[in-house]
């Protein structure tokens, strides 16, 4: 079975094709999806902001990025259910928009970055804030920023084909 297939498969499911056909059910699915994304960038803002330096700089920064990691992961656990339901109510058509294979891509780098390296950055930061450096604090921040920014926009970018 090819990738393709599959992604039919799962489309027109009965359950699938339920959902896409009620009236209420995919809207509510999306808007919580929404409220994952309010509270991933929330996170993400929080914690980069003041890893570039900006605002919060009373606190220590491990204790401000360890905060907004736990909204980061709270978001992360409401968007991707809500996302892989999205998904799979219109597979056949995600399969074929790059956006789509963007965003997957970036969230992938930007997870995978953000539970080691900016985690490690941050874990550096709190035990020897000048081994860690700025500059190290400021690229993680950079990085991790233009990755979410790729992300939303290929989510975003989704709905126009």
């Amino acid at each position: 079975m090819s990738l393709f297939e599959l992604c039919q498969w799962i489309q027109f499911s009965p359950p699938l094709v339920a959902m896409r056909s009620s009236p209420w059910l995919f809207p509510v699915i999306a808007s919580i999806h929404l409220m994952g994304l309010a509270m991933i960038g929330g996170a993400v803002l929080v914690g980069d902001l003041r890893m570039l330096g900006f605002g919060f700089s009373r606190q220590p920064m491990g204790l401000v990025a360890r905060d907004a990691e736990r909204w980061l992961i709270a978001g992360l656990l409401v968007m991707v259910p809500t996302g892989i339901l999205q998904f799979m109510c219109f597979a056949t058509k995600y399969y074929f928009l790059k956006f789509f294979w963007v965003k997957m891509a970036s969230l992938v780098l930007v997870l995978v970055f953000t539970f080691s390296a900016r985690r490690r950055i941050v874990a550096m930061a709190d035990k020897a804030p000048a081994r860690a450096g700025r500059g190290r604090s400021r690229l993680a921040a950079v990085v991790s920023l233009s990755l979410w920014v790729t992300v939303a926009i290929g989510g975003r970018w989704i709905g126009f084909p």
